[in-house]
């Protein structure tokens, strides 16, 4: 169990790894399937959001920064209490601002204005929404809805019959950067913002990579002869909950997506009933895919503003 700690006061750390045996004790019971609360994300993102992490009581409060402004997260079974939020109401003043928390469910969003009224504005995140899908879906790929994405996979394992899957491991992290550098090569190399994104995610990445064990992070990658052509890594965010953190492939080779995407479901612990596949950034061909593979429901998100007295 979480240790208990002053609940008087909120008490900032920077996050490292070491803290996730103590902050997982606290995500992965507490039902959230936020892809913001699995470790690795929180870890290999620390240097662009510089990360804090306050335990209170059984709960988790991250205090961090968003494009210029000091924010919060709170990974909590329920509703965070009144006391906490006046807690991070006056954090928040500290440095002369209003408490914004974010990421809240629409339920979770909905009890905060109720408790508070007159102070909260919320604001919905729908680009920010994750993707839940069920597993067993994804690795059976039965019916109508998901016969364009058997015949991807049918027709890679038809033209690829040397094709293999291998669990990823710290040696394989060279043949990931690859695949990194052959997909990026395919993408639109004069979108600025873009750019910027793509390489804070491969910075994310290496984090990771470098951290690979420590991390608890499960993987799998894609062969075809003797070239990796895909590969993708994630870990839980609750007990019967994934989150795939990374996917990339050689988009040159045609169905590599499909395949790890079903291979990798494939391989999972039956243990996981849900796939957390994360949001799609508001980018319009990502959002038509993640919708293509049917997911069992959005994860709602709003930015909740909070007044301070």
């Amino acid at each position: 169990m979480v240790n208990i700690c002053d609940t008087s006061r909120l008490t900032f750390h920077a996050l490292t790894v070491e803290d996730r045996k103590t902050l997982q004790e606290v995500t992965l019971r507490s039902g959230r399937r936020n892809c913001n609360f699995t470790f690795a994300n929180l870890i290999g993102w620390q240097f662009w959001f510089n990360t804090e992490l306050c335990i209170w009581g059984d709960m988790a409060v991250f205090r961090f920064n968003m494009e210029g402004r000091r924010a919060y997260m709170v990974c909590a079974a329920g509703v965070p209490p009144m006391q906490l939020l006046e807690l991070m109401c006056e954090d928040a003043a500290t440095v002369g601002t209003h408490l914004l928390v974010m990421c809240l469910e629409n339920e979770v969003a909905a009890k905060v204005e109720e408790m508070m009224p007159g102070r909260v504005s919320v604001k919905p995140r729908r680009n920010q929404y994750d993707y839940i899908y069920l597993r067993k879906e994804l690795v059976e790929l039965k019916g109508k809805d998901f016969k364009a994405k058997r015949n991807h996979v049918n027709k890679f394992l038809s033209e690829h019959a040397d094709f293999r899957y291998c669990d990823l491991e710290p040696s394989l992290l060279g043949e990931c950067r690859e695949v990194v550098r052959r997909w990026r090569d395919e993408v639109d190399s004069e979108n600025h913002e873009y750019n910027i994104m793509a390489n804070a995610e491969q910075q994310a990445m290496e984090t990771v990579f470098g951290h690979w064990d420590e991390l608890g992070v499960r993987g799998g990658c894609i062969y075809v002869g003797e070239k990796m052509v895909a590969f993708t890594y994630g870990s839980a965010v609750t007990y019967d909950t994934f989150d795939v953190c990374v996917e990339k492939a050689d988009r040159t080779v045609d169905g590599a997506f499909n395949i790890i995407n079903q291979q990798f479901a494939a391989h999972l612990p039956e243990q996981y009933v849900y796939l957390n596949r994360e949001e799609d950034m508001g980018l319009e061909g990502l959002r038509k895919s993640k919708l293509s593979y049917r997911p069992q429901f959005l994860l709602s998100y709003n930015n909740v503003i909070i007044r301070c007295q």
